[in-house]
């Protein structure tokens, strides 16, 4: 190891015994009980509220409600996996497996997958977030993309959004599919808790509301939280620079450099559930949400000191800079070939 490796090594250590001094690894236990005492009490409500008030195109309200609802109570479960809330494994498991039956999401399938993402974040071979099916993210992948998904990469900046809306209907594929994987973990619980969640929210909506009416608050209440959930995972890493094999960053500049944060004070904390703290997280997947932002002023200042880029957009811009880098990325294949008419 050179020296420039060696000293780019010790300054995650030094930077965590920072953090660490500071005690913004310590548990929150108070800000959680009281987080997800209220969604709880939120989500019940909004089941309540439900039931009152009957077979009527007035629950599309509710609907909007309850993707707002399914998207906090999946930052509960994200923050469970990384053993934010409890200091040992089971407690948190409980607590990421009672959310995903909440919202109808494999625990054990995203454990795994955000796992892989937090190792290589934008590495275009090892981070499931930058391999997907319906959107590019560097030119070599538009150059490998045929048919269909080739006109879908050539358009996809103005394809974002709406491709949003069939997120949610995604994520509950994606778990249910994962389940028949070989080497799933813990495949009676999940699939126990999706068959729960199915019959429950299914009979909920079709024993209160007509079939028209049903159908409809199943659509809008999916399709918003889709779009929730891809908006608030999507400004933090798209846009920002790729990596290949053979990379020669060390830890600190890996998560740093390929991460953005979201700028926007409490309304913004609660709307992206701390994600917006993006490259504090990634450095501190641990450290519990609360303290995010306190950990931002040490970690700012110390990459100031040693040179590091450190990305931070307000809500808006964050979209922007999405959109341009899949426009960019998206411009080989809309280039007309030489000779063509």
């Amino acid at each position: 190891m050179t020296s420039t490796q060696t000293r780019q090594g010790s300054d995650f250590a030094e930077l965590s015994k920072l953090v660490k001094d500071a005690g913004l690894l310590d548990r929150r236990r108070k800000f959680y009980a009281v987080k997800i005492s209220l969604n709880l009490l939120a989500f019940a409500g909004g089941w309540v509220a439900f039931a009152h008030l009957g077979d009527s195109w007035w629950q599309l309200f509710l609907a909007a409600f309850f993707a707002m609802m399914f998207t906090q109570l999946s930052f509960i479960g994200h923050d469970a996996g990384h053993k934010q809330i409890f200091r040992g494994r089971r407690a948190n498991d409980v607590t990421g497996f009672v959310h995903g039956g909440l919202t109808g999401l494999s625990y054990g399938w995203w454990i795994g997958t955000h796992t892989r993402h937090h190792a290589n974040p934008n590495h275009e071979d090892e981070d499931p977030d930058v391999n997907l099916a319906a959107l590019i993210f560097t030119k070599a992948q538009g150059a490998e993309r045929r048919g269909f998904l080739r006109w879908m990469a050539k358009y996809q900046a103005f394809l974002f959004f709406p491709l949003l809306l069939l997120e949610g209907l995604n994520l509950h594929v994606s778990s249910v599919t994962a389940m028949f994987q070989r080497g799933f973990k813990r495949r009676k619980l999940e699939a126990a808790l999706m068959l729960a969640h199915v019959a429950a929210y299914l009979t909920a909506v079709f024993v209160v509301l007509s079939p028209g009416v049903g159908f409809v608050f199943i659509a809008v209440h999916q399709c918003l939280w889709g779009v929730y959930m891809g908006c608030s995972f999507a400004p933090n890493h798209k846009g920002m620079p790729t990596l290949s094999a053979g990379h020669k960053l060390d830890f600190l500049r890996k998560q740093v450099l390929t991460s953005r944060n979201v700028r926007g004070g409490p309304v913004v904390d609660f709307a992206l559930g701390g994600l917006n703290y993006q490259i504090e997280h990634h450095l501190f997947p641990s450290m519990a949400r609360p303290n995010l932002k306190h950990a931002q002023v040490i970690v700012r200042e110390f990459c100031a000191k040693h040179g590091i880029d450190y990305a931070q957009c307000g809500w808006a811009a964050s979209y922007g800079y999405v959109l341009r880098h899949l426009h960019e990325v998206g411009a080989p294949l809309r280039a007309r070939p030489v000779g063509a008419r």
